[in-house]
């Protein structure tokens, strides 16, 4: 039993949000959804829970394991609390919506994890994110990863750093070299940990040959400037088309936000298989220098619609909001206001609904309440001067 003094307590990794950064959150989600409004991505609400087997499609292991699962006291059915909005933005464009031109949709809202994805951090992120369904080109990465820079940029961030890299080739070697799927498995675990003499050990006891141990072994250090692209088309010279067109999608996308952000500082990394099952093509972050985690991130992860009876190209990014607030500094500016004082005279009536009209935040005094204004969030006063209402500093 829970202590009477304990009873405040939330669960580790759930986190209350005050008034304060409450208004920071709510200002910065409008001025983000008014962003991707502008470049024509239309907003969409997915429920919080629903049928399991609906909201974990297409996403592998990793999404199942972050998922909080109970038994609908209705139907029987297992269910799920989301934890990434992504598949149910896939399902409304490919059930719902049914449209013939590419679809750009955009969402904001509470995401719950099992785990939390660092020490010491959130379980319940508030995501925010942009998809495009509908079409295969780079076109449409180039598109989505410059709302996401633009994004981050609207926050107030700045010194940003992104990291390049595209799935598809660890998946065309895998395939040219005829990897068993346990071998897959196992060098894709290898990478993933940077482990370098695991994978000379491996790649030992596969036998798969000296150009495909190569190919291998080149991932781990195909890391760091624009040169590693040009490395890489050297080192995995005749590894098969799909290697060669992979890189070259990748380019295309790279020089395109190079051109439209300049200042921007890139690192291509060809052994980062973040969401290896899950997504597809191109695959990016964006770090701050002294942040481990990333502040947003996305990728190209076609066919995921067709569970939902309607296979689609499609591309997109997240980050969670609350997070990125975290990182901006405190903006005294978002908490002024006016008191007003007590009473109901109607030249004073009329004013507080003039400033109220006028965007002003206006806290009415009440009989009797005494307390700092400032705890009301005020920073300025409403007072009657020679009989007409001013407003001064407090």
């Amino acid at each position: 039993m829970m202590r009477d003094p304990d009873r405040w307590l939330l669960p580790e990794g759930i986190e209350e949000i005050l008034p304060a950064e409450a208004l920071r959150l709510e200002a910065m989600r409008r001025r983000l959804l008014d962003l991707f409004a502008v470049w024509g991505y239309e907003l969409v609400m997915p429920p919080l829970i629903e049928y399991l087997e609906s909201l974990l499609t297409g996403t592998g292991r990793e999404l199942d394991l972050q998922t909080f699962k109970l038994t609908d006291q209705l139907s029987g059915r297992l269910m799920g609390v989301r934890a990434d909005m992504t598949p149910q933005a896939a399902r409304i464009d490919a059930h719902y919506l049914k449209r013939g031109a590419p679809v750009r949709l955009c969402y904001v809202g509470s995401v719950l994890h099992t785990r939390p994805d660092a020490l010491g951090g959130s379980r319940e992120l508030l995501q925010l994110g942009a998809e495009l369904f509908g079409h295969p080109g780079p076109e449409s990465d180039i598109e989505i990863l410059r709302l996401m820079l633009d994004a981050l940029a609207a926050t107030g961030l700045d010194g940003l750093h992104l990291d390049l890299g595209h799935v598809g080739v660890f998946r065309a070697l895998a395939a040219a070299a005829g990897l068993k799927p346990e071998q897959e498995a196992a060098i894709f675990g290898i990478l993933q940990r940077k482990a370098r003499p695991e994978l000379d050990a491996l790649l030992a006891e596969t036998q798969l040959g000296a150009k495909q141990n190569e190919w291998f072994t080149a991932l781990t250090e195909l890391n760091g400037g624009a040169e590693v692209l040009a490395a890489a088309r050297a080192r995995l010279a005749g590894a098969g088309p799909a290697v060669a067109s992979a890189l070259d999608n990748l380019a295309a996308v790279a020089d395109a936000v190079a051109a439209s952000h300049p200042a921007l500082t890139r690192y291509f990394d060809l052994a980062e298989l973040r969401g290896y099952r899950y997504y597809t093509g191109v695959v990016y972050a964006v770090f701050l220098p002294g942040q481990g985690q990333a502040l947003a991130q996305g990728g190209r992860y076609d066919g995921i619609g067709k569970a939902f009876g309607r296979e689609r190209a499609a591309t997109g990014f997240s980050a969670d909001l609350r997070r990125l607030v975290k990182l901006l500094p405190e903006d005294a500016a978002l908490r002024g206001g006016i008191l007003a004082p007590a009473g109901g005279a109607p030249a004073l009536r009329a004013e507080v609904a003039r400033l109220r009209a006028a965007g002003e935040r206006v806290v009415e005094g009440l009989p009797g309440a005494g307390g700092d204004p400032r705890e009301m969030g005020c920073d300025r006063r409403l007072v009657e001067r020679r009989g007409a209402w001013t407003v001064e500093k407090i």
